[in-house]
């Protein structure tokens, strides 16, 4: 079934309700798509009229939306996006594909992309576009063919492919310990604990791990990432519950300290994750394929 024709309004109405509720002023829209503000009044004039509805709340020369037409001109622009992002890829695109790539942002980056030569050395017809993104993608609204997930295999109408298991270490900087405090799990407890946000109940886990029984919630400070919270335990603002591959180099070094004496697996894994339709993509097929042999579980990173 076709889409009536008045539900489809000109590309270039759109943009100019898209450019009112962004820059707040028809000087400011004819300015930036280079109209004089009698055509940016006939364009929204026309939108109102193909939709059979007041959108423009005008009061002498000052032209505003009403709030549904906000709402509206919101859901155009993440249209006009993705538009503008499909003809990006349309102009640049090789002959075996695109895959744009949503990865974590410290796993991402020390984990796959030092082994991404290999993958464009073996197909170098693939452009790979990537993306930092920290919580699970929505692949239906954000263009992407794939993504780093961290969790259970359990996102809907999705395949994944499992990558790397995940153990943690409670480590801080030298100077907090130097009394001896921290003799065992419980002693932590009674220490300031530093919180990742994509990892909520990682200190709960690990102390159930250890046999230590919860009486309330374990507070402290929150961060938004690895490398934020790495500083900040570096630093002594307390203790952070990490992931072993990360900290190998800072205990190596002395920058950093383990209070426990072996790593604990954690809840979740990294696995990559492609929506059911993009199953078939040779782009995805080709990357699939080439991280299942980088999957090795029996390598330390980081199990």
């Amino acid at each position: 079934m076709s889409t009536p024709r008045r539900l489809l309004p000109s590309l270039s109405s759109l943009r100019a309700l898209e450019a009112l509720e962004r820059l707040g002023s028809a000087t400011a829209v004819a300015d930036e798509l280079s109209l004089t503000q009698s055509a940016i009044s006939r364009q929204l004039q026309t939108l109102e009229q193909q939709l059979g509805l007041d959108m423009i709340v005008r009061d002498g020369r000052r032209l505003t939306l009403t709030p549904a037409a906000r709402k509206y001109a919101g859901d155009v622009r993440q249209a006009l996006d993705q538009i503008a992002q499909a003809s990006l890829r349309l102009r640049i695109a090789p002959d075996g594909g695109t895959l744009n790539l949503a990865i974590l942002p410290t796993f991402g980056m020390r984990w796959l992309v030092p082994r991404l030569p290999d993958f464009a050395r073996l197909h170098p017809q693939v452009t790979v576009n990537m993306n930092t993104r920290l919580q699970s993608v929505d692949f239906s609204g954000e263009g992407f063919d794939a993504a780093i997930h961290f969790g259970q295999p359990d996102w809907p109408e999705t395949g994944h492919l499992l990558l790397r298991h995940e153990q943690v270490l409670p480590v801080c900087a030298p100077s907090l310990v130097a009394d001896g405090r921290a003799r065992g799990p419980r002693d932590l407890l009674q220490m300031p604990l530093l919180h990742i946000e994509t990892r909520p109940d990682a200190w709960d886990d690990w102390f159930r791990a250890q046999g230590v029984a919860l009486t309330k919630p374990v507070t402290g400070t929150l961060y938004d990432q690895f490398s934020t919270i790495t500083q900040a335990a570096q630093h002594g603002l307390g203790v952070a519950l990490m992931p072993d591959y990360l900290v190998e180099q800072d205990l190596a070094q002395g920058h950093l300290v383990a209070l426990h004496d072996r790593p604990t697996e954690a809840h979740g894994a990294y696995y990559l994750v492609w929506p059911l339709d993009k199953a078939s993509d040779p782009a995805v097929l080709r990357f699939r394929d080439w991280l299942a042999t980088q999957v090795e579980p029996e390598d330390a990173l980081p199990r």
